[in-house]
Order: C-alpha cells, then sequence, then structure tokens
C-alpha cells in the first residue's frame, strides 16, 4: 500500500447551503468509486473554494457520507482573474495499491475544462 493523492473539482449552479453539498458530494462519490477507494483508505481531504462560494462549507458533504472520523480542510482558491465561477477543487490522500498512472482524477460539470487532458 502507498500513500496517493486523487484530484477533482466541480461546479455548483448556484451558492446554496443544498447546492454545495450536492455538488461535492457528487465529486467525493465518483473520486472514491472510480479508484475503488474504500472509507477506511482515506488519509484526509483538502477543499478549496473560489470566493463565491460562501453558503456553506465543502467539508459538510463528507459528513454527509459518513466520513466524520477523516480530517478534513477547507481553504480559499486564488482568485485569480478570469477563473472559473463557484468551483470547489479538492485533493484526497488515499492508501492504495494503485500506481500513479492508474489512479483516475475527476472533474464534474463546468470543472471539466480545467484538465481537459484527463480520460474521463
Amino acid at each position: 500500500m502507498r500513500v496517493r493523492a486523487l484530484r477533482g473539482a466541480v461546479t455548483a449552479d448556484s451558492n446554496t447551503k443544498e447546492e454545495i453539498i450536492a455538488v461535492t458530494t457528487e465529486l467525493l462519490e465518483e473520486m472514491l468509486d472510480r479508484n475503488d477507494v474504500g472509507t477506511d483508505d482515506v488519509v484526509f481531504i483538502i477543499f478549496t473554494a473560489t470566493d463565491d462560494v460562501t453558503a456553506e462549507f465543502p467539508a459538510a458533504a463528507v459528513r454527509k457520507l459518513g466520513l466524520s472520523h477523516i480530517p478534513v480542510l477547507c481553504a480559499r482558491e486564488l482568485d485569480v482573474e478570469g477563473s472559473l465561477p463557484l468551483t470547489i477543487r479538492t485533493m484526497i490522500l488515499v492508501y492504495t495499491e494503485k500506481a500513479r498512472e492508474q489512479l483516475r482524477h475527476v472533474y464534474l460539470k463546468e470543472a471539466r475544462q480545467l484538465r481537459t487532458d484527463l480520460p474521463e
């Protein structure tokens, strides 16, 4: 087993608690599913969000998935001119047998344009 980093991002349609939790939950579920990662394999999760995500912490989705025992940190994304609005990014450190090249990073909704070089 090695510790590897999974990356992902998603955009929200609106700045509401329900939307932030819904899209973050979708992102996390997809990241864990695509990489065959169990909840016991997760070391920690870091979220960043653009300045216009203010209605809820993306980390609230972690509790909804029953991952409340995992350390989570939220931070602000750099406010770069012309960047994608309402964007939540994450990095999850996990234990896995997979090589780096086998990991499937997940970019959903409008965030797909951030990493067009990655396979779905």
